[in-house]
């Protein structure tokens, strides 16, 4: 670490330069839970992706702050290694570089193209950076292997060396999860969905299931929360709408606190994901009592047991167990305690420590 001018309280800059509901979770937590270091945050907002990852060193290239940190952590859509060249103070400044999620393990709608420039970015900026933390082991495994896999295919590039560089710096650390109180009594015939309604969760497959399981005729109620687009409805939930307007106790995206109560109140939650690094709504479902039912890929594996997973995109079994646990053969919701704030905020304090201690 270079020497700088002591300082009775560390400054650290915090960067996010593409600022959704999850990476706000993140700094927001930070700046609240450890408020004895001097937080300098620069985030822009979450949308025009393509531009964020790119552009962010134009965005703030007369904007960061006049002072040299102890620190900086910055999330994977920083482009650091830029930044780092366009300002030549901060050359040496250490940077953790922090990934919600990487883009060698995004998948691509049916109206994108792959590109490698964000995938690039974050090589770049992972090189640049002293150290790498991923909130899963799915997140960590899949960029290493995504790098190594890009850049064979590439003339000149030292493949096997710079994946072993970026593994021996990189650790799983996870964003703490707030955990939800469970509302007595519950709605025990209830399916919570509280996800996207997006492509990369794919609600296609949990709409299908959902229509399989009311041929059943079985008793349910859905609890359809999460995110939804201001100008259109995905066909999935409109589809819902249209066939099962009985079934349906909850229809929106709704405050904070009502989320919550909703959300303690759920029995079963589930997932269709095909994109997940951690997976903050199950967890905080989960933590709230509902049992889940999630697809055996991505970061589920590491977080649920087998009893609680299905094979990925099988409308047919996914209805198939949520018929049996409806009928009385539903598990006990499993442990998610450790991907909670306090166990996961020993790790995060450990690491605030060290900055002290080297600032």
């Amino acid at each position: 670490m270079p020497k700088l001018k002591a300082r009775s309280v560390p400054e650290v800059w915090l960067l996010s330069s593409y600022q959704t509901d999850s990476h706000k979770i993140w700094t927001r937590w930070l700046l609240s839970e450890f408020d004895d270091i001097n937080w300098k945050l620069m985030e822009l907002s979450g949308r025009r992706f393509r531009w964020r990852i790119r552009g962010n060193p134009v965005s703030w290239l007369n904007k960061l702050p006049d002072s040299v940190p102890d620190v900086i952590i910055a999330t994977s859509m920083v482009d650091i290694a830029t930044i780092k060249g366009l300002h030549p103070r901060l050359a040496e400044i250490p940077v953790w570089y922090y990934f919600h999620e990487n883009q060698f393990a995004y998948p691509l709608s049916e109206h994108q193209a792959n590109q490698v420039d964000p995938q690039m970015v974050q090589l770049y900026g992972a090189l640049a950076s002293d150290r790498l933390f991923f909130n899963s082991e799915f997140n960590r495994v899949s960029f290493l292997n995504g790098v190594f896999k890009l850049l064979r295919t590439k003339p000149q590039a030292e493949t096997l060396e710079i994946k072993l560089l970026l593994e021996s710096k990189s650790e799983v650390l996870p964003i703490p999860v707030q955990p939800i109180d469970a509302v007595e009594p519950k709605e025990e015939v209830s399916i919570l969905w509280n996800h996207r309604w997006e492509y990369d969760k794919a609600p296609e497959v949990f709409t299908e299931a959902i229509l399989r399981l009311e041929k059943k005729q079985i008793p349910f109620k859905l609890m359809l929360l999460g995110s939804r687009s201001d100008t259109h409805t995905d066909p999935s939930l409109l589809l819902l709408r249209e066939e099962l307007p009985e079934r349906i106790l909850s229809d929106g995206c709704l405050s904070r606190s009502s989320y919550e109560t909703m959300v303690g109140r759920s029995s079963i939650a589930v997932s269709t994901a095909i994109h997940e690094f951690q997976g903050f709504s199950m967890l905080e479902a989960t933590s709230a009592g509902a049992c889940p039912l999630v697809p055996d890929h991505l970061c589920y594996p590491e977080i649920y047991p087998e009893e609680y997973r299905y094979p990925p995109g099988d409308a047919k079994e996914l209805a198939n167990r949520l018929a049996l646990w409806l009928l009385g053969g539903k598990p006990e919701p499993p442990d998610v305690s450790y991907w909670t704030s306090g166990p996961v905020k020993k790790k995060w304090d450990r690491l605030i420590e060290k900055i002290h201690h080297e600032s």
